[in-house]
């Protein structure tokens, strides 16, 4: 089925180079179309965190449990250093600038934890956690997909047209220019919201978030930090070392309107120096260590939580991969290949797609002037 059948895939982050990847896996000769390149946005700018069974109890559960064991098979098939691959532990933690902490106390602290912290719990191990760098995952994935018939394509998705039967998808424009396309599929995170202009979708929002890479040489173990500041104003901190001699910090969020190029995403000065003050309170190497990398980058969120994962209502051979909030590179490898699916066969077979379906959530058009 997968033969002359033509595919344009709006977006190529984590979601849309999986997307691609699988596509291409079953046959199909996908275009892969992103304003700027691939990762350009928060798949090049996440945490790249793992968790087998973190969304236990809720909608995600199934989805999640089946990306981490394609997220482990891919690192076998592509190799886990080009991935960033590797299992890790993870700990909860409680921190503060000052006073006694013991009292939450359970466990004894990893050497490299050696600031105001106390270990709480182990919440992770190597068999139910694991990171990607997500900059390389999302590339290999494009990657993957080019080297067996996807095309590459920089530019900006300007609208799509339904000239098809029965009011089908027939094409998109890109620079301007029409693209003749059988199927859509928008993996456009935070900014489907501009898909709006052309067709009714359910509100999908953008939180943003700031985050630092630190010079670090530390073990492998994720830290979950309840963090108590001056003020006794509480957030989480999330402390991620990588392979290579860095270590990912984020838990800081920050306003501002999305801009339409990723590129002008960027931290403030504040919250990159908080962030750094933070975690040199859990960490002298922390506190010590180069800023290698200072970043922001905004989450697709839904109002419920949940992403949107198939065929758009109204609008025949057009479907969404979208709203995948804080678990987009988990999620990224079993949505894609649930979307190849849906595409090639009609229906999503190795994942439940009912609670993604983007009919559960109302939907909104942006008219002209909104």
């Amino acid at each position: 089925m997968a033969d002359g059948m033509r595919i344009v895939v709006c977006g190529a982050g984590a979601i849309g180079a999986s997307v691609a990847y699988f596509l291409t896996r079953r046959g199909a000769r996908p275009v892969l179309v992103d304003r700027a390149r691939p990762a350009a946005a928060a798949s090049g700018k996440a945490a790249g965190f793992l968790a087998l069974d973190w969304n236990a109890g809720t909608p995600l559960d199934e989805l999640a449990r089946a990306s981490f064991g394609l997220h482990r098979r891919l690192a076998e098939e592509l190799g886990a250093e080009r991935l960033g691959y590797r299992p890790m532990d993870a700990l909860m933690t409680a921190a503060a600038d000052e006073g006694d902490l013991e009292r939450h106390r359970r466990l004894p602290n990893p050497a490299w934890l050696d600031g105001n912290v106390v270990a709480h719990e182990v919440i992770g191990g190597a068999e139910t956690t694991a990171q990607v760098d997500p900059r390389r995952f999302t590339t290999a994935m494009v990657e993957e997909a080019v080297a067996a018939g996807a095309e590459l394509v920089t530019g900006v998705v300007e609208g799509l047209a339904f000239g098809g039967p029965d009011g089908a998808v027939s094409g998109v424009v890109v620079d301007g220019a029409p693209r003749p396309a059988d199927v859509v599929v928008l993996a456009l995170g935070p900014w489907t919201s501009r898909a709006q202009r052309w067709l009714a979708l359910p509100q999908v929002f953008g939180t943003k978030s700031a985050s630092l890479v630190l010079g670090a040489d530390v073990p492998a173990q994720a830290v979950f930090s309840e963090y108590v500041g001056p003020g006794r104003g509480r957030m989480t901190v999330e402390i991620y070392p990588r392979a290579g001699g860095v270590v990912y910090v984020s838990g800081q969020p920050e306003h501002g309107s999305l801009p339409d190029d990723p590129d002008e995403i960027e931290p403030t000065d504040r919250a990159c120096a908080e962030l750094h003050r933070i975690a040199g309170v859990h960490s002298s190497a922390l506190r010590d260590a180069e800023v290698v990398a200072r970043s922001a980058c905004y989450r697709p969120l839904t109002v419920d939580g949940v992403p949107l994962i198939g065929p758009v209502p109204g609008a025949p051979g057009t479907y969404l991969a979208t709203g995948h909030a804080s678990w987009g590179i988990l999620n990224a490898p079993a949505t894609g290949r649930m979307v190849a699916e849906m595409i090639l066969d009609g229906a999503s077979r190795s994942v439940d797609a009912a609670p993604f379906a983007p009919t559960r959530l109302p939907a909104g058009r942006i008219t002209s002037g909104g």
